[in-house]
Order: C-alpha cells, then structure tokens, then sequence
C-alpha cells in the first residue's frame, strides 16, 4: 500500500520551492544586516536560558536573531559542558522538514546568527576570540561525508565569510572546544555577527550537531579554556520509579512503590580548580500551588577540577492530594555555588546554570518517557511493537497519544494499527481491542497527536500498547518517536512475525529509550453489556499452604504475576512465575501477615498469606 501525495504542477511546485527558498534567505541572510542596537562585549550563551512559544523552546532573542530552526533542549546530547544546547538538523522551528517530499534533498538547515555586536574601535591588539564546543551527533543521527557545521563571520560590507568548518563522516560524541580569532580589521565594526549553519539532509532529523557555551570577548587567547563556573549538567532521572508519568488515582493506591529510591543528575566543573557546592530539592504541585517536599542545604560538597560529579537525592512518597484528579509534580534541583562571585567573565552571572528542573505529571495517562524524542524508529510491515503497563489497579483505556516523526516524505493520511493486548506469561497476548488511525502531525516538535477509541477497553493489572506498520512501500514506514534518555526499555517487546521477544533481549530489537507512547486512562467499557445468563462461578487464585513456613504453592499454571505485599498494602516485590513454576520460596520474610496480589494476565485476586515458624 502507498499513500497518494497532493497533485502539485510542475509551475505550482517551482513557485512554493521559490518562495520557501526567498523565506529561509530573508531570515538568514538579510537578519543580521538589519538596523539593530548592538549588543556589547561580552557575549556569552549557554543555552541554560531559552525562549519559549508554541513551537517549542527557541533560542534567547536577547542574542540571537529570530528563524533559525535550531532547537534548543537538555537531552539531544552527551555529557554536555552545561545544562542546554543547540541542536541543529533537517528540522525547522515547528519540527517538521525543510523539504518533505524529497526525501534526498540537501543543502542548508539551520543557522544560528547572533544579534549585532559592537566591535567598533578594537584592534589586533584588544585580541578578540569566540570559542564554543561543538558535538558531532550526540544522541541523534550522525552527520554523513559532505555534511557540515560552519561558523561565518559578518564584514563590514555585510558580506558572510565562513571561518570555521568541521565535516561529518566521523563519529565523535565528545564535546570538543573551538577557538576563532576576531581580528581581522574587517570584522572590527559596530554591526559584526557571527552565526553557525549547518547543511546536510533537509528532508528530516538527519545529521545533527550540538553546540553549547558560545563565548565572545576581548583580552583572550587560545589558551583561555577556563572558566569559574560549576554547571548543573544532566537531565533529572524520574521522579517516579515505574514511569515517567502515571494517573493520579493509581498513584494513590500505593504512593511509596510508585516513587523513585532517588533522582539523580550530575555537575561539572569547568575551572581548572576545585569548588565548593551545596544544592536543595523541592517538589511542587503546579495545580494546587502546594511545595509536597523541601529537602534544604546539606553539607558542602568538594568538586575536584575539570571533573564532573553525580548528585542523588531521595524523594519521599507523596500524600494529601485529596479530591484532585491531577497534579503536576515539578521537582527542582538547585546548586548552591559561588560562580556570582569573582568571575571569570565580568557582567555574566554565571549561576544562570546552576538550577534544573522537571516535571512528573499525575493525570490521566502513562508515559515511559520525559516529553522528548531524539529518535525515530520504523518498523516493517510484518513487524509489531508493543509497550508494557503494570497497574495498581483495574482500569479503562479510552485512547493513546504518540509522537510520530516526520522523516523523509510526508505521510500525513497514512494508515497504521493501534492494538491493546492482554498478558501472557509476561509477554503481549490476545487482543483485546484493534483499530486503524491515520497518521498525522503535531505543530511542534515535541508534540503528542491523540488517538481515540470508539470505546473504552477494560484492564487489570497488566497490559500492553502495540503497534504495526500497514504500508510495504520502504518510504511510508511509520516512524515512533523515540526519548532515547528514558531508562525504562525493557517494557517494549518487539514481534517479527511469529514469537514477542522483549527489548535489550532481542537481536531484532536492541533499543536505549522509551517509544512516545501513551494509554490514556478513565471511562467505562461501552463494551460490556449485562448477561441474563448466570455467569460460572470463577475459581480464585490462590497459594497454599496458608499459613506457611516460608514455601508457597499454586496450582494454576496461568499464575503470570505475584506482588508479594505488606498487610497495610505497601508492595516489597513481585515474581514473575516462569514457564511451569507453580512454586515460591518467601522464607526470607519475618513472621507475620502478608498480602499477595494474584493475577492470570486476566483476573486479580488478593488473598492473606501467614508466615509462621
């Protein structure tokens, strides 16, 4: 099956071409040139900072000249020098291709040009230098042979020339430093710019680079490297344990299981001498306004020179939510330092990159992944993926939400098929309900598209999301994307035609990350009607002996789960009986009384079990 793309004219398609092209140059070219107030010495970017409107996160317009289509973020990279960066690809600003339906379309992308800067009445002598760091793909796709990321320099007659080029065809995920002297007579003027381009595939998220700690002053050299500043780095891990985001009312049921040991993140220290740092967690309810936790300064903490360091802080499980149906959980870090204080770049603060924070959301939906792909993977028509969730208790599913990434051509009205899928023996099952959509696009980058069912599908306690690709032709594969930071990949179990076999264990599928893809959760099962018939008793599932010495057996052999819990609920594990195990070894429990959560992938019961020696 092929999908039928709109009937331009040859006159028509030249004509948009045209005035796309007129566009982007008008946006790239003619910008900086543009009667602005310049901007002063020093001019610094970490990209910690960042302008946000419906397309997402853009650069700062206080520095940067407006249409760039670079997307500033915290996760397209690694082992970034701070917390921020820009990323550059086939993408424009509202995260769809720059051409779509040339899948091999090249040239120019995305440029990032500086406002104005006052060079006026420098010399040679006042040597004037702009370093930044640069990253050849990162977590995206690596740039190919011919591909490139250039610096330009604006003269005085308005005339962009490149000073600075790196091509792709070599992998490098190491942040690299680059230094370019501003000293030719020519540059030195009150309107300089400068400005990165990139160039490479134009037909989606191809050949990306990363760029971050852009720095331009006076009275520096090649040797300038240093700077007094300790940087919070990395995204924060989740929140929760299971799940990035989950429904309010399954939190609930058991608040201490479902919250993560500890959130982690890293800082680094770009000096070339020890610090001192101390740093304070809070967690907030955005819908309520209420702080749920406040963790202040603890003790002063040494971070050695040109080193990076790892932070944990453990949450406690949260509570008081009441009547609400949803809460917004921002939890912070912030990094006490003295980078305000004799710094190495006078008239920067530069604590502006000493905060992170993020967001676990409690509302009506699960999610495995932190709002941002990096990735997009396609699948075959005969391939399925399917995504795993546990429940605390039974539910409906009414609908999904999923990012899909536009590559290549636009396949906008492309049809794919969204399954849910009971549990087998800890693998995807039957279906419990199947439904044709059409693909279509988000307005943003990192937008999610929902999906409705006709009808609400009952769940308990485990089931899975799938998905399959319909159409053979290579270019409409579907493509699902991908949050490569999420750590929860072994929920994805992947199909290729006759067996599931569960990620990071298949050769087929071997990915880092979580697909964007999310069950919504509430409503009734406008399937089920009432029986006049009287149904058959169900037989419960149960362990014996009870009470017992430490041994547990059942005898049904569907047995596919056992949550093994303390008397007032709280979980402390779960096994997942292998084929043809009817046996449990809990004797390294103490005496007293337990709860076990039973389930067949179907049916849950929960049953007291004694321990007693």
């Amino acid at each position: 099956m092929s999908i039928a793309l709109p009937d331009w004219s040859y006159l028509n398609y030249v004509r948009r071409t045209l005035t796309s092209v007129v566009i982007l140059l008008f946006g790239c070219f003619a910008g900086p040139t543009q009667a602005q107030t310049s901007l002063s010495l020093p001019f610094f970017d970490d990209f910690s900072t960042r302008s946000v409107n419906a397309l997402g996160s853009l650069p700062d317009p206080g520095r940067w000249q407006p249409g760039s289509g670079v997307y500033i973020n915290n996760t397209m990279s690694i082992n970034q020098p701070t917390v921020g960066m820009a990323s550059f690809d086939g993408l424009a600003a509202n995260g769809l291709p720059y051409v779509r339906n040339n899948q091999f379309a090249q040239g120019y992308t995305d440029t990032l040009a500086s406002r104005p800067i006052n060079l006026a009445g420098l010399s040679v002598a006042d040597s004037v230098y702009l370093s930044f760091y640069w990253q050849s793909r990162g977590l995206g796709e690596s740039p190919d042979i011919g591909d490139s990321l250039t610096v330009q320099f604006l003269d005085r007659t308005g005339s962009w020339q490149t000073v600075w080029q790196v091509e792709g065809g070599v992998a490098n995920n190491n942040f690299v430093q680059a230094f370019i002297p501003v000293i030719t007579p020519a540059y030195l003027h009150s309107q300089f710019a400068f400005r990165f381009r990139s160039y490479g595939r134009a037909s989606g998220p191809f050949d990306t680079w990363n760029i971050d700690y852009v720095y331009l002053n006076r009275g520096r050299s090649r040797n300038d490297r240093f700077v007094k500043d300790v940087a919070i780095r990395q995204s924060l891990s989740p929140l929760l344990k299971r799940y990035t985001a989950m429904p309010l009312a399954q939190y609930v049921v058991n608040a201490a299981a479902e919250t993560a040991d500890s959130v982690t993140t890293d800082i680094n220290n770009l000096f070339n001498n020890f610090n001192f740092t101390t740093f304070r967690f809070t967690v907030r309810d955005e819908v309520s306004g209420r702080v749920l936790q406040d963790i202040p300064p603890a003790n002063t903490v040494l971070v050695p020179s040109l080193s990076s360091q790892r932070k944990s802080i453990r949450p406690s499980p949260l509570t008081g939510f009441g009547t609400a149906t949803r809460a917004v959980l921002r939890y912070k870090v912030d990094l006490i330092t003295t980078d305000d204080q004799n710094p190495s770049i006078p008239g920067i603060n530069l604590r502006q990159n000493d905060s992170l924070s993020a967001q676990a959301v409690l509302d009506d939906y699960y999610a495995y992944d932190d709002g941002s792909w990096e990735f997009g993977l396609q699948t075959g028509p005969r391939e399925q993926v399917a995504v795993r969730y546990i429940l605390n208790k039974p539910d409906v599913v009414s609908g999904i939400r999923a990012v899909i990434v536009p590559f290549r051509t636009n396949q906008t009205g492309q049809p794919f098929v969204i399954s849910v899928l009971s549990n087998t023996n800890g693998r995807p099952g039957t279906a419990l309900y199947r439904k044709s959509f059409a693909t279509q696009y988000a307005p943003n980058r990192n937008g999610f598209v929902d999906f409705k069912f006709d009808r609400g599908v009952s769940v308990s306690d485990t089931f899975y999301i799938g998905y399959q690709q319909i159409s053979t032709s290579d270019t409409t594969f579907l493509r699902l994307g991908v949050d490569k930071n999420s750590p929860f990949g072994r929920q994805i179990f992947y199909n290729g035609g006759s067996n599931w076999e569960q990620n990071q264990n298949s050769a087929a599928l071997n990915i880092q990350g979580a697909f964007m893809l999310r069950p919504v959760m509430g409503g009734k099962d406008t399937a089920l009607i009432t029986a006049t018939a009287t149904p058959e008793p169900q037989v419960p599932l149960l362990v014996y002996p009870n009470p017992t010495t430490g041994l547990i057996r059942w005898k049904d052999a569907a047995l596919t789960r056992l949550d093994v819990m303390t008397a007032d609920g709280r979980l402390l594990y779960s096994i997942e009986p292998v084929r043809g195990q009817q046996t449990a070894d809990v004797s390294h429990l103490p005496e007293g009384l337990y709860l076990l959560r039973l389930s067949d992938g179907n049916r849950t019961f929960v049953q007291k079990l004694l321990i007693s020696r």
